[in-house]
């Protein structure tokens, strides 16, 4: 009699992968030295460690919790974020370069401040995953989040632009020195809501009205939540000055929208909704017709608000396709390099191919989160899941295309890799919960085979595997 077959749990392979991760972050921070300083120094372990730390820890709360979860989504974060750390502290180095250049002093410390958000990243890690044991039970708390994620998106429109504005973004939540970005987390919040609302009112939002050209309209009377999601986007793109975050928030409820009903005629309400918008918005606001303006014409503003995309643009076109070498660059040239535009600081010492190496690591971490979507059992789980890889993936690609003038700039932070506290908290929040997810989508069923149902009822035991 043969042994039961056991799912294995791939945690050695994530270990190995973290392991591997150290060692590239290493090497990394290594040319960096040699290349700036001629001599290794501290750094090239510390940021080994770090990750090393971090990622082992992280590891070990897996094991304990959810240890059939996704093996490949810790590495990939972990990878970013060490090599974001590089980044960061290679910035630190040029910024010093150029204010000794320049007859002063840079005191920043970015890359050690990053270290600390980094911690308290795995902080808000294992809370999440000892917290919710069950995804599930997020639902009970739908509306409050919903409260909590307009809360915080909104707030920056209502502060003092002294407190709440950068680069022209009003994003931000700016005190004593210290400043947040809240719509990182409202993103998470609001993605729970949106999730817990369309499992509730899919069936009613699934009615179809008339029929035109071949599209099943939806009723008008099913418009509310649409018009509501597409009228707290336009007042973030006027009031915000910032289309990024009206298009994330927005796109974001649009596609959930899309999965929870498998209609096609909300994904294109939802587009003429946001470019219609958009287009009043831009006819009627000052504001909003200069950034677009800047956009369009940034070498026509070289010396004021187009400064820092014209530097990025020259940056990434001095990379070329190799780029100039880890430390060989001048990406400290474009003001606030750190956060918004740390892309463009690896475009230009890595090249093309380095840079498209960095969005290939995205790219599997978002199709693992698309994947735990198509494998969990529970309707809610499956939107949650592409909730958050959806907000995920289409923040790096606005924060891309805000880079390489494909979209107006934009004041969002690249997920693990940017200098940002709320951005690396809540980055770790949202890898938690995904964890947490793949862990249920991944793990043995242990009821009987008779008793396996769905949200459409008991499975067949005949039919299972045509599954």
């Amino acid at each position: 009699m043969s042994a039961p077959y056991r799912t294995p749990t791939r945690r050695g392979i994530e270990l190995a992968m973290i392991l591997a991760t150290a060692v590239v972050v290493a090497c990394a921070e290594a040319v960096v030295e040699i290349t700036r300083n001629n001599k290794l120094s501290s750094h090239v372990l510390t940021y080994a460690v770090v990750v090393l730390v971090i990622g082992g820890a992280c590891h070990l709360a897996i094991r304990r919790t959810a240890r059939y979860a996704d093996p490949i989504l810790l590495p990939c974060a972990m990878l970013l974020v060490g090599l974001g750390l590089v980044m960061i502290h290679r910035l630190d180095l040029g910024l010093a370069q150029q204010a000794a250049e320049n007859g002063t002093t840079y005191t920043g410390v970015a890359a050690a401040s990053q270290v600390v958000w980094a911690f308290l990243g795995l902080f808000v890690f294992l809370v999440v995953l000892f917290v919710v044991r069950d995804h599930r039970l997020l639902t009970r708390y739908a509306y409050t989040l919903a409260l909590i994620g307009l809360f915080l998106l909104l707030l920056p429109a209502v502060l003092p632009a002294q407190y709440s504005e950068v680069n022209g973004a009003r994003i931000w939540i700016r005190i004593a020195g210290f400043s947040i970005q809240p719509g990182e987390i409202a993103k998470i919040a609001l993605t729970i809501f949106a999730a817990a609302y369309l499992v509730d009112k899919r069936d009613v939002l699934s009615l179809a009205g008339r029929r035109v050209i071949g599209i099943d309209l939806p009723r008008g009377r099913d418009l509310g939540p649409v018009l509501v999601a597409w009228l707290v986007s336009i007042g973030v793109l006027v009031r915000d000055h910032d289309l990024g975050t009206s298009l994330m928030f927005f796109g974001l409820f649009v596609v959930l929208l899309y999965v929870a009903t498998e209609r096609v005629s909300w994904v294109i309400i939802g587009v003429l909704l946001f470019a219609g918008g958009c287009f009043v918005s831009y006819e009627l606001f000052g504001t909003v017709k200069q950034r677009v303006d800047v956009w369009l014409h940034v070498f026509s503003y070289l010396q004021d608000q187009g400064y820092q995309m014209s530097q990025s643009l020259f940056g990434l076109g001095t990379g070329g396709l190799f780029g100039a070498g880890l430390g060989g660059g001048r990406p400290e040239l474009v003001p606030v390099a750190k956060s918004d535009f740390i892309l463009s600081s690896f475009g230009e010492e890595l090249g093309l191919f380095g840079l498209v190496a960095i969005l290939a690591v995205y790219v599997v971490f978002i199709s693992r989160g698309f994947a735990t979507a198509l494998a969990v059992r529970d309707s809610f789980g499956k939107l949650l899941v592409t909730g958050l890889s959806f907000s995920f993936g289409l923040q790096l690609f606005v924060v891309a295309g805000g880079i390489s003038r494909l979209l107006p700039e934009t004041g969002l932070t690249t997920p693990f890799l940017s200098y940002g506290g709320s951005s690396l908290i809540a980055n770790f929040g949202l890898l938690a919960l995904l964890l947490r997810v793949s862990d249920a989508a991944r793990r043995p069923p242990t009821t009987p085979p008779s008793a396996v149902t769905t949200d459409s009822g008991p499975i067949p035991t005949a039919a299972k595997g045509r599954r």
